[in-house]
């Protein structure tokens, strides 16, 4: 069955709301997941802009385990470097005690300048920040003890409490675009989680090197790839594309801006180098031109185009698990409560059973 969650962004793109309104908004949304039968409620990590303002998911993610009863809850992503591994580690096992194991736990490394110079760290150091402090974490959530010997976070061995509940061995996810993130995820025996800027075709190469170097390492068929994308359903076709246009063209401007994707730095910055291509399809193709790329590789639709474009997903990509970011752009919550409600009406049920095939390649 194909695992269907949503992801709140957090976003306060829409200069009418307060800080309070969004928040509550975003919750709504949390919790009306689990009454409509979404899988998983995910959340981000921000902050400093109303990009997006989530400076600690999990403990969002604890005010949604005591609104819901079996919903899972991930973290999509904590940005390992902005965080200190021991106190991560406490809390995704608190978290996990108190949803009665229900913590996906899902790390990333972190892209953004604005973020990155308010947290003292150059992002020159983020890749062996992220590996070092990653292992830490996900040994420590499977065994209840921390302890670590690296120049970032050197750490006495502690025992966590409260301890383990449970494994999370199928409960990790890392966030990967990059060779070298690819081969993070392999290393942490993570779920490969990818946000979808590209048509998936265009990512098959990473998609396919994280499977197969996930296979030689564990001699094991890798996880499904779990893909986050932004949602609009509308029963009127048109209007659905004339909605998802403006607000993901709102979204791709803002997200353009707080990474400074078009910028020149990255190709001078060890680690992101690969942001660089980006950059430059951005400055190619115009801003809007760009915009308008990115809205074409979303879902959105009526049902019954969205349920083709999961097709046509499952038949390029085989086994994969599937979130949905329902708000964005400054979208009205009425809107994206109505487009959550009638994805979850129409799609969800004929979309559970589009699994996809199993990856090897063993035998290549």
């Amino acid at each position: 069955m194909l695992d269907i969650g949503i992801n709140l962004g957090f976003g306060k793109l829409d200069e009418s709301l307060t800080d309070e309104e969004m928040y509550h908004g975003e919750i709504d949304l949390a919790v009306r997941a689990e009454a409509l039968g979404y899988d998983s409620v995910w959340a981000v990590e921000h902050h400093f802009s109303d990009y997006s303002m989530c400076p600690d998911n999990l403990l969002l993610l604890a005010n949604v385990a005591g609104q819901t009863k079996q919903i899972k809850l991930g973290t999509g992503a904590v940005i390992v470097p902005w965080n200190d591994p021991l106190r991560v580690a406490e809390k995704a096992l608190m978290l996990d005690t108190i949803s009665r194991g229900r913590l996906l736990l899902g790390v990333g490394r972190g892209l953004s300048r604005q973020e990155y110079v308010p947290f003292r760290i150059p992002l020159e150091e983020t890749r062996e920040r992220f590996d070092e402090a990653s292992q830490m974490i996900f040994e420590a959530v499977e065994t209840g003890v921390i302890e670590g010997s690296g120049p970032f976070y050197p750490q006495p061995r502690a025992e966590l409490r409260p301890g383990p509940r449970g494994s999370f061995l199928d409960r990790r996810y890392c966030v990967a675009g990059s060779p070298d993130s690819i081969t993070s995820a392999v290393d942490l025996r993570a779920r490969l989680m990818s946000f979808i800027v590209r048509p998936v075709p265009d990512l098959m190469g990473n998609f396919n090197t994280y499977r197969e170097k996930f296979e030689q390492r564990h001699g094991e068929v890798a996880p499904p790839i779990c893909l986050n994308v932004n949602m609009y359903c509308h029963e009127d076709d048109a209007l659905a594309q004339e909605r998802h246009f403006e607000y993901i063209s709102r979204f791709f401007h803002s997200n353009v801006d707080h990474y400074e994707m078009a910028g020149e730095h990255f190709a001078t910055t060890k680690g992101y180098e690969r942001y660089a291509d980006n950059a430059k399809r951005i400055q190619e193709a115009g801003l809007q031109g760009a915009a308008d790329k990115y809205a074409e590789t979303a879902l959105w639709g009526n049902p019954e185009r969205i349920l083709g474009q999961i097709e046509e997903i499952r038949d390029v990509l085989g086994d994969f698990e599937i979130i949905v970011a329902p708000c964005f752009g400054g979208m009205p919550y009425d809107q994206a409560r109505a487009s959550l409600e009638l994805f979850a009406r129409e799609v969800l049920p004929k979309a559970r059973s589009l699994n996809g095939r199993k990856v090897s390649f063993a035998a290549v």
